[in-house]
């Protein structure tokens, strides 16, 4: 099941500084998957965190038929996971079994159920095992697998990824990739790696400034190379050398 989002002239600055979004309107159908990439300090966490709740500003923004307010977040944050860039604002309790079924056990699902979810969503980041490993004592790529399974364990509507490939090895971003294309949730992913974009998203939204300067099919996006130069995401670099592996005799 997936909710569709929408984004309506949001804008949001932090305190009296520079503005950080700026009339951001930007709508994902139900179970549309939108990546979304620029420079660093464009505003992409900023954004993600507005779709449920925990940051508020200006303009509007709809999951389903539900406004996000604040007589409306428990209801929200039933329905969008939110995956942070830093793993451990996310892992707080002792060990990976109890991040994980944290949330379903606040949610009030029965045991059953958590105990079903649990093993099933380990196992798809191959974390099988991991049940009684402390987190924080994790590397961050396995912090960051568990961080997600925390978020895939609630089966959310709308799914917020900030930067879930970073710190992954080439496999397991594969298999991440084969996860996020199994979703039936609505998803929006942050990420400064253009390529797995390409590879799981139906549209990709490049944010610069604290401005959506284009959006479109994934293509499209990665052959408009003077646009990323512009924003300082110039994949040349990167053609270039998969040139030389595929020429290498």
């Amino acid at each position: 099941m997936a909710a569709g989002v929408e984004i309506k002239d949001l804008s949001f600055s932090y305190g009296k500084g520079q503005t950080v979004l700026d009339r951001i309107n930007l709508s994902a159908k139900p179970g549309e998957k939108i990546g979304i990439i620029g420079p660093s300090g464009a505003g992409k966490s900023t954004l993600l965190l507005h779709l449920n709740g925990i940051l508020a500003g200006e303009g509007e923004v709809r999951i389903g038929d539900l406004k996000v307010h604040k007589k409306n977040l428990p209801e929200i944050r039933r329905q969008v996971g939110l995956l942070f860039q830093n793993p451990d604002d996310q892992l707080f309790n002792p060990t990976v079994e109890e991040d994980v079924v944290f949330g379903p056990r606040n949610f009030g699902i029965p045991a059953k159920e958590i105990e079903k979810r649990l093993y099933e969503t380990l196992s798809k980041l191959r974390l099988t095992g991991f049940e009684k490993r402390v987190s924080h004592h994790l590397s961050l790529g396995e912090k960051k697998r568990v961080a997600l399974s925390t978020v895939l364990v609630m089966n959310p509507e709308v799914i917020a990824l900030d930067e879930p490939f970073s710190s992954l090895d080439p496999s397991m971003i594969e298999q991440l990739i084969k996860i996020i294309n199994s979703l039936e949730a609505t998803l929006f992913i942050v990420s400064q790696s253009i390529i797995p974009l390409v590879a799981c998203c139906d549209r990709i939204a490049i944010l610069s400034g604290g401005k959506i300067l284009k959006t479109g099919v994934p293509l499209e996006i990665v052959r408009d190379g003077e646009l990323l130069r512009a924003c300082g995401l110039d994949m040349e670099y990167y053609f270039g050398i998969c040139k030389k592996i595929l020429d290498y005799q």
